[in-house]
């Protein structure tokens, strides 16, 4: 779109025009509908309407306006195809897209998640939902005990649910054992810029991010581990149309093929069966996409940023003040709607694009999720699962948990419980036996022998020899003897030799029958 400078109105709202002398075409582009994405799900929602009603005055109310950004971006370049900066560019010129902090919530995990792929977490490994406690420093005497969005644990999990099913603890769990460190430095790969302390609590998203920069560090996993830097001018040119400067793509290595592909397809859970279920896929959109919904405490912000093999598109919900937006406010419940509808209307207009292709190495392995371990005839049907691996990451035992006799209560052969890990040092759980009595008398101690200052000692007799064992009571070897022992020469004359000239009656041959 041409667009001269010091053009008047908000953005998408300039008049085309001829450029004349000394003027330049700045060459960007612009989609018409994504502003009406943000609208609509705004004035959807119920503050929205009572704003709408009011006649959109929000600085001269008291009452809080609800606001929301949108921003799309090619995945292979990082040109930006759409950016909506809040609900309406004459209300507020304010661009919450590049200059708002928000807390990105639950959109902060796949940057934890893909720090664990990386160092050779599979999607099968098994992490505690579980309460934590985690003690506070500054001698408060406080301890930060997060939960799930829903309050409940359901413990040991593989990280793949803990993804889909955005479980804090997971999360938080994943973290810890990684370092904070270790994920801050996944992130400012990831292109993230702003401060993030190397608390528990960043594993969750506690922490502010720009927008633009969340968003576009989902490139990393539309663009099969490569970073698109974003950029919103393609190019300029000067009134004779000859191109003075052109936008150079900048790209950084990030994930590995194979691990960005183990991401997009843990992913993909979150659009088919997680968070975001109901308002992407149940909503008809199909196309091959990933994504994660975000949502922080009190309902205060609501995101999904979602992303195909050619575009990748981010949406965020709030109030400039942080405030709840309402009782149930989640980013699947929010956010998703209005990024479906966006992408919805981009794949009415042009091809939708190819899944992701899996890379060679990858491989696969039937295992019990439950333990994360190779599947047994024995594990119930509904637990076995296709899981892929990295090489090197793939499971290599098989599941300990279930047993072909592993009925609550019962031992196996050797004593011991069914649920004992196979790894494990045997451990017999038979009842100790009871004291027998004894017919041999009880040990006696030898006599002490006493010190007499001057004395003299008192002669004992030596012991008796030990008796000497006969050589006659030997017994002769068998076929089943193991003992090296000489077999002793026989005693008497030797016995007589068979006779030849005896044949057996039931040897003869009948040569004329009766």
């Amino acid at each position: 779109r041409s667009q001269p400078p010091g053009g008047q109105g908000g953005p998408g709202r300039h008049d085309p025009g001829t450029p004349g002398a000394g003027e330049l075409r700045l060459q960007d582009v612009h989609h018409p509908f994504a502003q009406r994405a943000i609208t609509g799900v705004a004035t959807d929602h119920p503050e929205g309407q009572d704003r709408d009603e009011a006649g959109i005055e929000p600085r001269r109310r008291a009452r809080a306006y609800l606001q929301g950004l949108l921003v799309t971006l090619e995945a292979k370049t990082g040109a930006i195809r759409a950016m909506v900066g809040g609900r309406d560019f004459y209300d507020s010129k304010f661009n919450r897209a590049t200059h708002a902090l928000r807390q990105p919530g639950s959109a902060f995990k796949p940057i934890v998640y893909a720090t664990a792929v990386q160092n050779g977490r599979p999607p099968s490994y098994i992490v505690n939902d579980s309460p934590i406690v985690v003690p506070l420093g500054g001698g408060g005497g406080k301890d930060w005990t997060p939960r799930n969005f829903d309050g409940r644990f359901e413990g040991p999990i593989p990280m793949r649910r803990g993804l889909y099913e955005s479980r804090n603890l997971i999360a938080i769990r994943v973290g810890m054992e990684l370092g904070e460190q270790t994920v801050i430095n996944e992130a400012r790969n990831f292109g993230l810029t702003t401060p993030i302390p190397p608390y528990p609590s960043i594993h969750i998203g506690a922490a502010d991010v720009y927008p633009l920069e969340l968003i576009s560090a989902y490139s990393v996993f539309a663009n099969q581990g490569i970073r698109a830097t974003p950029n919103a001018i393609l190019r300029v040119e000067n009134a004779r149309q000859e191109v003075l400067w052109q936008q150079t793509p900048a790209r950084t290595q990030v994930l590995s093929p194979e691990e960005s592909w183990i991401m997009v397809d843990m992913m993909k859970d979150v659009i088919r069966r997680g968070t975001a279920a109901g308002s992407v896929w149940g909503a008809g959109f199909h196309v091959p996409a990933g994504g994660k919904t975000g949502t922080t405490n009190d309902g205060t912000n609501v995101w999904f940023i979602g992303y195909t093999a050619d575009l990748v598109a981010g949406v965020w919900i709030g109030l400039d003040r942080p405030q709840k937006i309402t009782a149930d406010a989640q980013g699947g419940r929010l956010a998703a709607p209005a990024w479906t509808q966006f992408m919805s209307e981009i794949y009415r207009r042009r091809p939708a694009p190819p899944d992701w292709p899996r890379p060679i190495p990858i491989i696969t392995r039937e295992i019990d999720v439950s333990t994360g371990m190779l599947q047994t005839p024995y594990c119930p049907r509904d637990l076995i699962r296709s899981e892929f691996y990295i090489p090197g990451t793939e499971p290599m035992t098989e599941c300990n948990k279930h047993y072909g006799y592993g009925y609550p209560g019962y031992l196996d052969s050797l004593g011991r419980a069914p649920d004992a890990p196979a790894s494990a040092p045997d451990t017999i759980y038979l009842p100790a036996p009871p004291p027998v009595a004894s017919s041999l008398p009880p040990p006696v101690a030898p006599p002490q022998t006493r010190v007499v200052p001057g004395g003299v000692p008192i002669p004992r007799p030596a012991p008796p020899p030990a008796p000497v064992p006969r050589g006659d009571t030997n017994r002769s070897r068998t076929i089943f003897d193991t003992m090296s022992r000489v077999r002793p020469r026989p005693v008497g004359p030797p016995p007589p030799a068979p006779r030849t000239d005896t044949i057996r009656r039931d040897s003869l041959q009948r040569q004329h029958p009766r």
